[in-house]
């Protein structure tokens, strides 16, 4: 999963409840499918705000290679999901989910 400029990409305005959907399914099996659930696990909300998310609820939200947090996903204008972590810094970063990271199972 690579960190991309925000300036590269083009994010949807709307999100319909299938791309929520599918978002939200996205993240349920990249976190390995946990017991509890998604929403108890990572809740998430739909925002439009400059532009469409899923944003998490969890304050300080889900920790992720022990040194990032989750902030949101969302959909680019070409179709890709996209994840937004605070680092270690506190500097947001996107990163686009590849198909490649999805089929071998990676986990956050």
């Amino acid at each position: 999963m690579g960190t991309v400029s925000v300036d590269e990409l083009q994010f949807k305005k709307k999100l319909s409840k299938i791309e929520q959907f599918a978002i939200k399914d996205l993240l349920f099996k990249w976190v390995g499918e946990p017991t509890e659930g998604l929403d108890d696990f990572l809740p998430l909300e739909y925002t439009e705000d400059v532009f469409a998310k899923m944003e998490t609820k969890l304050v300080p939200g889900l920790l992720i290679n022990e040194d990032e947090l989750f902030r949101y996903a969302t959909i680019t204008e070409a179709n890709q999901i996209v994840i937004a972590v605070f680092d270690q810094n506190e500097e947001l970063k996107h990163r686009i989910i590849s198909l490649d990271e999805l089929l071998i199972g990676k986990h956050m």
